[in-house]
């Protein structure tokens, strides 16, 4: 049976690909992403109340060395078999090196929905996975270069809004506590699930607007953007099981391992690799990315987990 929030994606990449007239109001989409980021920075919080911060220095270390390999493999990928300019490769490879924060509250949902449990502190992980990719996509752009505008980098990418929202929920978490947060768990905790359909539905209608780049950009960036995920869920899941992960969060590692950032990364590049297309991003990313691991990709994390934790203990 599919999820109803998966049906609200593929409700609006149908209606955005008929061209209908349908559209969230900014207005409206702008609440919902910053509810759904301090609802995943509110569950971290509470659970890195629970236990002491020096127990997630391994896991944190381990993530952050994930997020700086992964762009050094892409970008060879998509500059030589590709044969995408430099800034271009160094570009997209950033952005699938970072994580998209969509993909992992999905891949949430769907762990919810069957009972799954996962270690509480992902979100904690989902932070440190935001940042590495994007420094390493600029020194693969530029070179470490005095050029290079790193207190305007270092601006977008540690105060923009998604990293603002994120950490904020996790200190707010972490201060107030499970009793503290009762009080606002209607709209932050039951009303999960019925933002995340409406984020999803927008995200359909931006999905079916990035199809004409594709489309315009050949192959390559068709099968680089299911190929590159799937490799890089491989990455998380061995990640997972090294760190001792539950099946859940072995699924949620290798899930945010394959996500492409289309919020926090965009932004950067645009700074610091103005050259760069942000077509041949976007288009990759939330053309073919995003509802490859919305759609398909998600439960073959989930498959895969499943099946390498049961390899492991048989």
């Amino acid at each position: 049976m599919i999820d109803p929030v998966i049906l609200f994606f593929v409700l609006g990449a149908v209606a955005g690909l008929l061209r209908s007239e349908l559209r969230l109001p900014a207005a409206i989409y702008e609440f919902v992403t910053i509810v759904l980021l301090l609802a995943i920075g509110l569950k971290g919080g509470v659970e890195l109340a629970r236990q002491p911060f020096g127990a997630l220095a391994p896991q944190l270390l381990a993530v952050v060395a994930m997020g700086l390999l992964l762009p050094l493999i892409a970008f060879p990928v998509l500059r030589y078999l590709g044969r995408l300019p430099r800034a271009d490769a160094a570009s997209i490879a950033a952005h699938y090196g970072s994580v998209s924060v969509g993909t992992f509250a999905v891949a949430v949902a769907y762990l919810g929905s069957r009972q799954i449990d996962f270690e509480e502190y992902m979100p904690v992980l989902l932070v440190a996975l935001e940042v590495p990719a994007i420094l390493v996509g600029i020194v693969l752009a530029r070179g470490l270069s005095r050029q290079t505008q790193w207190k305007s980098v270092g601006h977008e990418v540690f105060l923009g809004k998604g990293i603002v929202l994120l950490l904020g929920g996790l200190l707010i978490g972490w201060i107030a506590g499970p009793d503290g947060l009762a009080s606002i768990e209607p709209l932050f905790v039951d009303l999960f699930k019925g933002f995340l359909a409406l984020f999803l539905l927008e995200m359909g209608l931006i999905t079916a607007a990035q199809v004409g780049g594709l489309r315009r950009h050949g192959p390559f960036l068709v099968i680089f953007g299911i190929a590159m995920p799937l490799f890089s869920a491989l990455v998380g899941t061995g990640l997972g099981l090294s760190l001792g992960l539950s099946v859940g969060g072995i699924t949620i590692l290798a899930t945010l391992a394959a996500s492409a950032s289309y919020i926090a990364v965009p932004a950067a590049m645009r700074i610091s690799v103005p050259e760069a297309n942000p077509t041949l991003s976007l288009a990759a990313a939330l053309g073919i990315t995003f509802p490859f691991n919305v759609l398909l990709g998600i439960p073959i994390y989930h498959a895969l987990a499943v099946w390498a934790d049961a390899f492991l203990k048989g």
